[in-house]
């Protein structure tokens, strides 16, 4: 375990909640300008849920307050973070505000909903792992979600590493491992138009979030008041390769890519980045019985199908129609 990460705390309380609360208003932390807070509420609303984009910045504890008390949710959904632009080496050079927001404004949240008995969903993020002898490439053997995190080479993950521990201390917290999320438009976000434009990527396989399949199965397990920590991925491991093969072969024909290793690509990053597989054991077990999860090449398979409908629709026949940014040749 690097020295630099928090021994285990002894509060290890995960627990479903014995009676869940009715969902019927939802207030979404990350809501107004956040990818992920948006299409939750877009969600939410064809769910006929009442949604309420908060206004209060995580960070400000009785700003939080003072809106938790007047909107009075049933469920608060925490999708506001600190991730960097144009990524997270970004907070190598911010290290106080990564902490402003990831660490105090995570536990603003995760306490004052704790003391009012909120359900509060929070998405965090699976980097803060790398395959180790006991969780070899290619085994099959993921990291689960009693594991103490042992990836220190970037400073938003160590952050993140931070709160876990103290997040299982609070028992209306459910906290999701979201790694490298897929979604089916061209957003910046996501994470194949990232690797799409960059001159060489590595290939490692990886656990990742397929948003269109997990992004409802969370907000089912809220529902259920699911709570504790989550490894919140499609099951299995994708590489980088095999995701932009999918891409050539539904998006772009033309498109072509370049490999370099892992001591290559440490060359041009201030932060390291992490590679992992997360075991979906726990999260298959107590998912709600009507939600559908698929292997993730299956997943992102139709990921790019329904992205080929999208972009059609949007820009007209591809590939020619696709924006620049996007196009290399």
């Amino acid at each position: 375990q690097p020295s630099s990460l928090p021994a285990p705390l002894l509060c290890k309380i995960v627990i479903i909640m014995s009676s869940a609360t009715p969902l019927t208003k939802a207030l979404i932390y990350g809501g107004k300008t956040g990818w992920i807070g948006g299409k939750m509420a877009e969600l939410l609303k064809e769910s006929n849920v009442e949604v309420v984009l908060a206004e209060a910045r995580i960070e400000n504890r009785a700003d939080v307050a003072k809106e938790l008390d007047d909107v009075k949710p049933s469920h608060v959904f925490m999708a506001a973070g600190i991730t960097g632009r144009p990524n997270i080496d970004w907070c190598e050079d911010h290290k106080p505000d990564t902490i402003r927001t990831n660490v105090i404004g995570t536990l603003n949240l995760a306490d004052l909903t704790n003391e009012r008995g909120i359900h509060c969903t929070i998405y965090a993020t699976g980097c803060i792992f790398k395959y180790d002898e006991a969780h070899p490439l290619g085994s099959g053997i993921g990291f689960t979600e009693e594991d103490t995190p042992n990836f220190d080479e970037s400073f938003y993950s160590q952050t993140k590493g931070y709160m876990e521990p103290m997040l299982k201390c609070y028992p209306n917290c459910m906290t999701l491992r979201v790694r490298m999320p897929i979604s089916d438009d061209l957003s910046h976000r996501n994470f194949i138009t990232k690797i799409v434009k960059y001159e060489r990527v590595v290939n490692i396989p990886n656990s990742m979030t397929v948003l269109y399949e997990m992004l409802p199965a969370s907000l089912g397990m809220a529902k259920k008041g699911l709570t504790g920590v989550y490894n919140f991925c499609n099951p299995g491991v994708i590489s980088h390769n095999e995701c932009l093969d999918l891409y050539t072969k539904y998006i772009d024909s033309t498109y072509t890519y370049k490999n370099f290793t892992l001591e290559e690509q440490s060359k041009v990053l201030k932060a390291g980045r992490s590679n992992n597989e997360l075991d979906a054991t726990k999260l298959l077990k107590d998912m709600p019985e009507d939600i559908k999860i698929n292997d993730i090449k299956t997943a992102v398979e139709l990921c790019m199908q329904r992205m080929q409908k999208n972009l059609t629709e949007e820009f007209g026949p591809l590939p020619d129609s696709l924006p620049k940014e996007v196009r290399k040749n």
